[in-house]
């Protein structure tokens, strides 16, 4: 049976519901006791930076409950939850969750009630209370999760439904061929309604429904104020192309990062976005005389069965494309989502490195009532740098979280008007920066 029971009133974005009781904060110039950047950074003139919060370990994911408290994923230590003064800065810090083995997912339900995270295998759940900042009644609510190469698992509350989670698994490889068969359970999106749980959860591979598939690590994703769904997904490396049996090596600017637009929970299923077949063209003059555009799919290896149109006519293309390599990690919106902002975590797999930055992609409110990006869908400006390293090409990435840059994830829009929330996971100093605007 599908989920498609609707609530009684939508949520214009997840937590949004209840940003209208939360008090409106100053933006602290600095704050007592937080030191200073870790690392060197450029910011847009039209822009400012600070930093909030330091001595944290591996920030993924930053959510806010109904009362303006900030919640923290920490890789490999748990969820903390955070206060604020009248000043806008700090002034508290708890472990809400405390367990090694929870990564990435952080999600609230609308009433800021039922909070649920993610480890590599598993999803769970617990009754929260933002007055007392605790949480109840640990349940394990989805198991069986495939172990492999991308281990973060991102995860959100359906803002129109809150039943329904959707709950995502990435490749276990670079061409992860299996994967192509949504029976495995990977590079694939879907949706459970938490209100029929069986005892002992769901198993993520048997039971659920398929949301969207083809995706290789669509690692975060957001509600639009409508309800439908946008997700960023890291594409693969080292590629080569072979036509005509003529190899050449196209991985220094493709394949292209995606932003896709997954659509409405409440409707759509089984969405295939070309994985691992089908990817995105970001630099075109990787592919002469193909008449391939900046966000175009594309075959690796085309023959007289499968080739670049097959995909064309098969594959969801990506409503915007990033560069190669950029590694985009959570993405969110403003307050009324004019602009969307996409955390870019970085490369190892260019040189020079791209990514280490925050974007801002310009939104706008079409006729019928969407939203979409205002760029064009070959567009290769469609974005534009607020927050970055001040030297990427320099920046390293070595493994998941060490270099000698900040590696930027958790974008989250502020509900106390501060700005925007970023994390820097990179394994000497966890960090969260406040970027706002002039």
């Amino acid at each position: 049976m599908r989920l498609l029971e609707t609530v009684a009133a939508a949520v214009a974005l997840l937590g949004a519901g209840t940003n209208g009781q939360i008090a409106k904060l100053p933006l602290p110039k600095s704050c007592t006791g937080v030191a200073a950047f870790r690392n060197q950074y450029t910011v847009n003139s039209q822009w400012s930076a600070m930093k909030i919060a330091g001595g944290l370990k591996q920030v993924r994911t930053i959510i806010w409950d109904t009362q303006g408290h900030m919640l923290v994923a920490q890789a490999t230590r748990g969820v903390s939850v955070h206060t604020f003064g009248a000043d806008g800065c700090m002034n508290s810090t708890t472990m809400l969750i405390s367990g090694g083995g929870l990564n990435h997912g952080l999600s609230l339900t609308p009433d800021g009630k039922t909070l649920y995270a993610s480890s590599e295998t598993q999803a769970f759940s617990w009754a929260y209370d933002a007055a007392t900042m605790k949480v109840t009644g640990q349940k394990t609510v989805v198991k069986g999760m495939s172990t492999g190469v991308h281990s973060t698992r991102a995860l959100m509350v359906v803002p129109a439904n809150p039943n329904m989670v959707l709950l995502q698994v990435g490749s276990n490889s670079n061409f992860d061929m299996a994967s192509a068969n949504k029976a495995t359970g990977r590079a694939i999106i879907k949706i459970f309604d938490m209100s029929k749980a069986p005892s002992g959860g769901y198993n993520y591979n048997t039971d659920g429904e398929v949301f969207g598939y083809g995706l290789r690590n669509e690692i975060g994703f957001v509600s639009d104020p409508n309800g439908v769904v946008w997700g960023v997904e890291n594409s693969g490396d080292d590629f080569t192309r072979t036509e005509n049996g003529q190899r050449r090596d196209i991985h220094q600017n493709n394949p292209a990062e995606k932003l896709n637009n997954l659509g409405d929970p409440l409707t759509v299923r089984d969405a295939w976005y070309g994985y691992p077949t089908c990817f995105t063209v970001w630099d075109p003059a990787g592919f002469p005389n193909s008449g391939l555009k900046t966000g175009s799919h594309f075959v690796v290896s085309p023959n007289s069965s499968y080739t670049d149109a097959t995909c064309s006519g098969k594959a969801i293309a990506p409503r915007l494309s990033f560069q190669a390599h950029s590694a985009p990690i959570w993405n969110t919106f403003d307050t009324n989502a004019t602009n969307m902002y996409v955390a870019f975590h970085g490369s190892w797999n260019r040189q020079p490195a791209t990514g280490f930055k925050v974007v801002k992609i310009p939104f706008t409110r079409l006729a019928d009532g969407s939203y979409d990006p205002v760029a064009p869908a070959d567009s290769m400006t469609g974005y534009s740098d607020i927050f970055s390293a001040t030297n990427p090409s320099s920046c390293t990435a070595n493994g998941l979280t060490q270099s000698n840059c900040f590696r930027l994830t958790a974008a989250s829009w502020d509900p106390a008007g501060r700005g925007l929330f970023v994390g820097s996971d990179n394994s000497a100093e966890g960090e969260i920066y406040i970027l706002s605007p002039k």
